[in-house]
Parts: C-alpha cells; sequence; structure tokens
C-alpha cells in the first residue's frame, strides 16, 4: 500500500524536480528556436517577449539555454541556467553567461517565461540595457544602447582606423575584426563587466576577452565609457580605441607570463605610434615625476594597475609601461619589440618569463634593463 501511494503520488502529482527541469528545457529549446529564426509568434507561445525587442538587431548565429537548477513554488518557477551565444562573423565560439529566468504555468499546466534576467553576480548584456542599434564598419561591428546612429558610426570610424594601424605593428595573424560596446553611461558599461561604477571612473574603455587559444575563445568585446570617453579629444579617441584593439591583436600571446606593464605598455606604444606625441605630451605624470626628483627606482608591478586606486599613480604606472616600450623600440627596433612580447607571453608562467625574454631577445638583464630605462626617463624628461 505504501509503495503504490509512493507511485500515485509521483505520476498523479506535482511532477519531481528532474520532470519539471526537463519540462523547462522543451520550453526554453522552443524559446531559442523562435528567437533564432526571429519568429514572432512561436516566441509567443514560449512566453514574454523578456528583451526581444532590444536584441532584434543583434545578429545572432546561435542561443540556447541549459537549465542546471530549478525551484519550484506553486504555479512559480526560477530556473537557473548558462545561457551561450554567439554573434555573427565575429565569436569563434560562444559567449556563456549565467542567467535567471522565471517561469509560470497557465491553467492548461503550460509552462512559459516571464522574465530573463543576469544570474546573481553576474554582468549584465548589452540588451539587458535597453534596445541595442548595431553599426558594421569595414573591420568593426559597434553594438550601442541609448546612442545615435552617428555617434555610433564614429566609432565605427575610429575602430576601422585602429585595426590596419595595430596590423602594421603587429603583423602575427588575428582576426582583423573587433566588438566595440557602447553603453549609454558609466553605469551601463559597468553593469556589463560586473563591477561597481567607482572602477571605472575616468577609464575611457576597456578590453574583455580570454587569454590563450584564440580558436576556442569568442571574439573581445570593446567596452566603452562614454562618459570618459566624451572628454578626450580627436587624437586621444583614435589612441584609446587603438590601444584597446591592440589587446584584441595580441590576445593569442598575452598570458599569465605577461606583466602589465609589458601589454598595458605595449598597446600604449601601438596607439601613439604614427601620432606627433612627445613623452612629455603622451606621459605628463611620469615627466612630472622624474623633473621633481621622484625617478621611479623599478617598473610597476601588476597591482599599480588597479583602476580603483590613486588615479595619477595609475597615469604613471602606464606611461612607465609605454615608456619601456618605446624604449626598446627605439634601442633594438620595432621587430624586436615584438618579439620580446611574444618571448615573454610564450613562457608559460610568469616567474622568470622577462628575464629570459630579455636574455634571448634582447641579449640584457633585468638590472641592465632597468638602468637603461631609467636613464631613457632621464635624457626624455630631465
Amino acid at each position: 500500500m505504501c509503495l503504490l501511494l509512493v507511485s500515485l503520488v509521483a505520476c498523479g502529482g506535482r511532477p519531481d524536480a528532474q520532470t519539471l527541469r526537463a519540462d523547462v528545457q522543451r520550453v526554453l529549446d522552443r524559446r531559442a528556436e523562435a528567437l533564432l529564426d526571429r519568429d514572432e509568434r512561436a516566441l509567443a507561445e514560449t512566453g514574454a517577449r523578456a528583451g526581444y525587442d532590444n536584441l532584434r538587431a543583434v545578429p545572432l548565429d546561435g542561443w540556447s539555454y541549459r537549465v542546471k537548477d530549478v525551484r519550484r513554488s506553486g504555479d512559480t518557477v526560477t530556473a537557473d541556467t548558462e545561457l551561450r551565444y554567439r554573434v555573427r562573423s565575429v565569436d569563434r565560439a560562444p559567449v556563456t553567461t549565467a542567467r535567471t529566468l522565471r517561469l509560470s504555468r497557465d491553467a492548461d499546466g503550460r509552462w512559459s517565461v516571464d522574465r530573463d534576467r543576469p544570474a546573481k553576480k553576474s554582468a549584465q548584456q548589452l540588451w539587458d540595457q535597453g534596445a541595442v542599434r548595431v553599426v558594421h564598419g569595414t573591420h568593426s561591428l559597434v553594438l550601442g544602447v541609448g546612442q545615435s546612429r552617428e555617434t555610433l558610426d564614429r566609432f565605427a570610424g575610429l575602430a576601422d582606423r585602429a585595426v590596419p594601424a595595430v596590423s602594421d605593428a603587429w603583423p602575427t595573424e588575428w582576426s582583423r575584426q573587433v566588438v566595440v560596446l557602447v553603453p549609454g553611461s558609466l553605469e551601463g558599461m559597468a553593469g556589463l563587466l560586473g563591477s561597481p561604477a567607482s572602477s571605472y571612473r575616468g577609464i575611457a574603455a576597456v578590453t574583455t576577452g580570454e587569454t590563450g587559444d584564440r580558436a576556442s575563445a569568442p571574439a573581445d568585446r570593446i567596452v566603452v565609457n562614454p562618459d570618459a570617453y566624451g572628454t578626450l579629444g580627436a587624437v586621444g579617441r583614435q589612441v584609446v580605441l587603438t590601444h584597446e584593439t591592440t589587446h584584441v591583436a595580441t590576445r593569442a600571446h598575452t598570458t599569465p607570463a605577461t606583466p602589465l606593464w609589458l601589454s598595458e605598455g605595449y598597446a600604449d606604444w601601438v596607439g601613439y605610434r604614427g601620432t606627433d606625441r612627445t613623452p612629455r605630451q603622451a606621459a605628463p605624470e611620469l615627466a612630472a615625476a622624474v623633473t621633481g626628483g621622484r625617478l621611479p627606482a623599478k617598473l610597476p608591478e601588476d597591482g599599480d594597475f588597479g583602476f580603483d586606486g590613486d588615479a595619477h599613480a595609475l597615469a604613471r604606472a602606464y606611461e612607465s609601461g609605454w615608456m619601456a616600450c618605446r624604449m626598446i623600440a627605439d634601442r633594438w627596433g620595432e621587430e624586436r619589440l615584438g618579439a620580446f612580447y611574444r618571448a615573454v607571453g610564450g613562457h608559460g608562467k610568469r616567474a622568470g618569463a622577462v628575464e629570459d625574454a630579455l636574455r634571448r631577445v634582447l641579449g640584457t638583464s633585468p638590472q641592465a634593463f632597468t638602468a637603461a630605462w631609467r636613464d631613457y626617463l632621464r635624457s626624455e624628461f630631465g
């Protein structure tokens, strides 16, 4: 009698978690298919539009959910999922992000989606912030929220000039395409990065992506802070986009072995390459320090590049890395600078990476290189 009762409850009562999870997965599979097919009728049958209008313009090649957990309360289900999507022509692999969906059951027992939001502690996607406008450039895809077509066209022009400039300095194979995200505000940028807005105040743009094998990673995103970017002049705007594009190009050779003074300094070196900016103009904080008798004793450490510290110290860290890379290009040549970057990244681990590359590529030691860099600062700023 007890076994029979258990069986009847399992078959005719509330479905168990496994059955419920399978039911939710089927709804989300149909929803993903409808979204990719732009089938609004089929989408409506799976629930609310839930952001569909916001991402309508985004060119998608893939969209799928994997249900990881479900929690039911009466006729409502909360589903923890993994969303995987690809943007057409730019993503070689899916972007993966955690989403929390709420579904409700109607009188006929059918589940449908009421809400689709970023999971707790997960970053927003651009369409979570509003309707996405898309501009296709020659070498770029620009997606924006709360921005005019003219503004996004200007970003596409900057990116399209940045790509060949980077390729000229960095001839190693890379995609030669960039994706630029332009939210409506600093807060929007912070939402896309999953961090407090205070971390990026005054930062014009950052690049997100995965280091190492690019074949198994989605395309990098250059995320713009429109508040800080709007304060820059024409040269500054181009330098920033070229700097961030350099991070995209060098991603496969940027590993845990690469110190930030090298990755950020090299990106700045490419950014300023071809401009008429002198060291004093491009590195005012470092110039003031050296002129004031505060010559740095060593190259900056990774911790000196934190966005939430002293803005003047952060500027000096970036400028110090740039001057180190500029010195290498001046004394050993641009090709040797690129070879040095790749040699450091190819070391695999941080310990010994710079020392080994200095010896093998530049024929010097860390002590001699630091002394030469300090002399270089004196000669440029003294």
